[in-house]
């Protein structure tokens, strides 16, 4: 399933014009990505849990040569699901 699958979904549950549908599931997957770039927690009942992941500096190593480099820190998106997801994916 992707975009494309879930709008016609709404577009179907709600019965509005397909661009209504579309600015919908925008309206969702910018607001889930607006609150990790803050830094917050997204939460969504029976889904689960958007966050953010702080991941250190360190030191690796190029395979094709061996010679040790420096990766920088970053931050990663993270997702914990809900145990009503994993009951149900049973």
């Amino acid at each position: 399933m992707n975009k494309a699958d879930i709008v016609d979904k709404v577009h179907g549950v709600l019965g509005s014009t397909k661009a209504d549908a579309e600015r919908a599931v925008e309206t969702v997957i910018d607001s889930i990505v607006k609150g990790l770039k803050s830094g917050d927690e997204v939460s969504i009942a029976g889904l689960g849990i958007f966050a953010t992941k702080a991941r250190p500096a360190r030191q690796g190593r190029n395979p094709r040569t061996g010679e040790t480099i420096h990766i920088a820190a970053s931050r990663t998106a993270k997702f914990r699901a809900a145990k009503a997801l994993k009951d149900a994916v049973k």
